[in-house]
């Protein structure tokens, strides 16, 4: 294995993408409800519409014409149809409507709506009401008050101005008399001439206002033309159950993914493997399987109480990945040249880090190595009572620093069964006054340095990195680290600030473990897993971290080493 890890790969924009979607599905709960929504909102449509029918009549508006036939520009030209619209919604086509389907203003008026089709001189009236008969009885009683109205306005118009022309024309007429007679009575040539120039001009202005009246009485005050009346729809309104269904069903989902894409951008935790990568700087080294009915990530029940150890009965999935994890481990170049891995999480409380370590331990005794597993959490030690004991002989290279005096490492070396895997000896931890001091002795410096003998491995099971600074005391001592955790309850920030801690020692994080959620969490607000509290120690503990002085014991010494 190289030093390159996957975040430094770039990712083709394919790949991205369905990245991107497969986190988006992960949120099943918002794709759910979207799509609940949308089936409701469809059905409530549809069956809304299901007792309204809806008539539609078309009108093609024209204007008052002398000659309908002349060629060249008309006077429909002159209409403007967004002023005719506004016309056939007024109130006076309202009530006159009214008056003819016998029926009340109001009703009639929400009923109705009139469009104009593009680039036409068409209105489009449309009604809806609770029969078919009716709905088209009322389209065709608007469309009719609509026309007696425009035609109505149209002639009122015309009669207007032939009165304003006849104003006009009757003195001209009585002016014009008044010059016949007195060309009658004329005695002058002069005068005759003079009189008959005026009444020449008269009679110009006179036949031109009659020409006038003439036109305005010729002309043809049709409104408009009715190309499609009003007739009783065969069908309720609207286009159906399972169209709208349909219908409801895509917005229903559409809005879930966007949901889903709100709640992803603005979510803290990593929820893929790549992120996890991109955050950490290291690949991803295996994924524990989810086995059902078992307590806890570590599987079966082939090792101790609390099954630390898989490879028991129905745990073989479990096992072979940690095997397949413990192989990449012995193939990146940074672990083979110090053999020595910290496991470590960023957070929480659980049972998985113990059980990487432990299988990890197991999985290096069976190639052959001679491992030592040293329980550097000596805050809540658990590992010596959760593991069971191996009778017989341990490794030659096991040794022990002396009986101690409740400090640690004390020499105390327990050999443990790891069933077919073969056995491995661990270090137990023990509660002690100063954390950081143990950890950093040089006894500690030395139970590491095992691993520097041929064909051993030692592997460190620390707190979890974000609560204590024990795994960063000891990043400088074991070089290697291997961090586990859940990608759904882990938050982006978290791994960050560890890969910022563990470069500033100088160490390096050789790869992730994930798994799934362990039993006893709990989801908040679709944010991830948070760890119940932990019960509280039955010890006290003094604000300086360390515990009184009575209260400092040591674990059973199983197999004292002479």
């Amino acid at each position: 294995m190289t030093d390159v890890t996957r975040a430094e790969q770039p990712q083709d924009e394919p790949d991205l993408l369905r990245d991107q979607f497969r986190q988006l599905i992960r949120y099943r709960a918002l794709l759910v409800a979207g799509l609940l929504i949308g089936l409701l909102g469809g059905a409530y449509l549809a069956f809304s519409g299901a007792d309204t029918y809806t008539a539609t009549s078309e009108v093609r508006v024209r204007a008052a014409i002398e000659d309908p036939f002349v060629a060249g520009a008309t006077a429909d030209k002159n209409i403007d149809i967004g002023t005719e619209r506004q016309s056939a919604l007024s109130s006076s086509v309202a009530d006159a409507a009214a008056r003819t389907a016998n029926a009340p203003v109001a009703t009639m008026s929400r009923c109705l709506q009139i469009t104009n089709p593009p680039n036409t001189l068409v209105l489009r009236f449309t009604c809806t009401a609770s029969s078919a008969q009716r709905a088209a009885d009322w389209v065709n009683a608007f469309t009719k008050a609509y026309l007696d109205d425009r035609q109505a306005q149209t002639k009122a118009t015309v009669t207007r101005m032939v009165a304003s022309y006849q104003s006009q024309l009757d003195p001209m007429v009585a002016q014009r008399n008044d010059l016949l007679d007195q060309i009658e009575h004329a005695k002058s040539s002069q005068v005759v001439g003079t009189l008959v120039s005026s009444q020449t001009n008269l009679l110009s202005r006179i036949i031109e206002l009659n020409s006038d009246i003439s036109a305005l009485r010729a002309l043809d005050t049709t409104p408009g033309v009715v190309i499609k009346p009003g007739v009783a729809p065969s069908a309720p309104a609207g286009p159906g159950l399972p169209m709208m269904l349909g219908l409801g069903a895509v917005v229903g989902v559409t809005l879930g993914l966007l949901g889903a894409w709100v709640r992803l951008v603005f979510d803290p935790t990593v929820r893929s493997d790549s992120e996890v990568t991109r955050a950490l700087g290291a690949p991803v080294l295996g994924t524990l399987p989810r086995l059902r009915g078992r307590g806890g990530a570590g599987g079966g029940n082939g090792g101790g109480t609390n099954g630390l150890l898989a490879g028991g009965r129905g745990d073989g999935r479990l096992a072979e990945e940690y095997r397949a994890i413990a192989f990449r481990l012995t193939h990146d170049k940074r672990f083979a040249d110090r053999r020595r891995v910290l496991v470590v999480a960023p957070r929480g409380t659980g049972d998985t880090p113990a059980a990487v370590a432990v299988n990890l331990a197991a999985s290096f005794a069976e190639m052959g190595m001679e491992v030592l597993l040293v329980e550097a959490d000596l805050r809540t030690p658990a590992l010596s009572t959760r593991l069971r004991t191996a009778d017989g002989a341990r490794p030659g290279w096991a040794r022990t620093s002396g009986p101690g005096d409740g400090a640690w490492p004390a020499g105390l070396q327990i050999p443990i069964d790891a069933g077919e895997s073969g056995s491995f000896d661990l270090v137990p931890g023990r509660r002690v006054r100063n954390v950081a001091r143990a950890l950093t002795s040089a006894p500690a410096g030395r139970l590491f340095a095992e691993a520097d003998e041929p064909g051993s491995v030692v592997v460190v099971l620390a707190p979890p990195v974000l609560a204590y600074a024990d795994a960063v005391a000891l990043a400088d001592r074991v070089d290697g680290l291997v961090v586990v955790c859940d990608p759904r309850a882990v938050h982006r920030a978290d791994l960050e600030r560890v890969r910022e801690l563990i470069d500033a020692t100088g160490a390096a994080v050789l790869g992730v473990v994930l798994h799934s959620a362990e039993p006893g969490t709990t989801r908040r607000f679709g944010l991830g897993r948070r760890p119940r509290p932990a019960a509280p120690s039955a010890h006290a503990v003094r604000r300086d971290g360390e515990l009184p002085r009575e209260t400092v014991t040591t674990p059973p010494e199983r197999h004292p080493v002479p």
